[in-house]
């Protein structure tokens, strides 16, 4: 996982982030109520300014961002992969999961997200085990 220093977030970015907080989707909500006070074992932060991209829900202990796609994100779709990119370039991995699938089978989405956060942190900590026993 790289561990690069995340471009400063504007003002501008921290503004959008709360109106987009307070416009939440129906599926985004009801994710977020599953998501919310740690509630799988880690911090995920909602409608999150990452650099230049405002992430749906973000854990920065596991460097995951969750997005959830509705139908507009099927003509977004190269947008939706150079964000993508982006978030990748700097160590973030992305997991995209559809309104539909949060709506048919929300539980089996909370696995996917516990799955994918406990495999980010178990890198983590096998990185930082590495970087010890370099520096030994």
């Amino acid at each position: 996982m790289a561990n690069r220093r995340m471009p400063m977030i504007s003002p501008d970015a921290r503004k959008n982030a709360r109106r987009l907080r307070r416009s939440m989707s129906m599926p985004e909500r009801v994710l977020w109520s599953k998501l919310r006070r740690r509630q799988l074992g880690v911090r995920i932060r909602r409608q999150h300014p990452i650099g230049p991209f405002i992430a749906d829900f973000y854990c920065s202990e596991a460097a995951l961002v969750v997005e959830v796609d509705g139908r507009t994100h099927a003509s977004r779709a190269e947008r939706d992969a150079a964000r993508d990119r982006w978030f990748e370039d700097h160590g973030v991995e992305t997991l995209r999961i559809s309104a539909a699938a949060i709506s048919a089978n929300l539980d089996g989405v909370l696995r996917l997200i516990h799955s994918r956060v406990q495999a980010r942190l178990a890198r983590v900590g096998d990185d930082a085990e590495s970087n010890a026993q370099r520096n030994n």
